[in-house]
């Protein structure tokens, strides 16, 4: 039996829209993968990788995911160990999709995920997240 995939969402702080995150990530880790660092360690660390995402939420907004190519401990300065997510460094483009301000990171069901843009579209200018949040809420996106 197969374990089946689960993915996880994250505000991403900082980050106002998924081009400042590539920059971000592409500034601090060059072609490696890029890693986030979370203070817990999944529950679910199967589930997230038989396939997962991180999809990330721009100031309300989700509007891209990265896929979870691995779990690593890190130990902090502080003597305390947290989860490093391991991320492809390709960051997809989803369709927009509002979502409320969190703390921490939720894991999202597969079924709640939105899909991919199409590859045409992904290279377009997003909406500005607050419209993109109500056509959205409207059925709209």
């Amino acid at each position: 039996m197969t374990t089946p995939s689960l993915h996880m969402m994250k505000l991403c702080v900082g980050a106002p829209h998924p081009e400042s995150l590539e920059r971000w990530q592409a500034e601090r880790f060059g072609d490696g993968p890029a890693e986030h660092i979370t203070r817990m360690w999944p529950k679910r660390a199967e589930e997230l990788l038989a396939g997962g995402s991180i999809y990330w939420v721009f100031k309300g907004t989700m509007l891209a995911r990265q896929r979870i190519l691995d779990l690593q401990q890190r130990t902090g300065g502080d003597n305390i160990t947290r989860c490093a997510l391991i991320l492809d460094r390709e960051v997809i483009r989803v369709s927009a999709v509002p979502r409320r301000a969190f703390q921490g990171w939720r894991y999202l069901v597969p079924a709640d995920a939105p899909p991919d843009l199409p590859a045409g579209r992904a290279a377009e200018s997003p909406l500005p997240p607050k419209l993109a949040r109500e056509l959205a809420e409207m059925g709209l996106l």
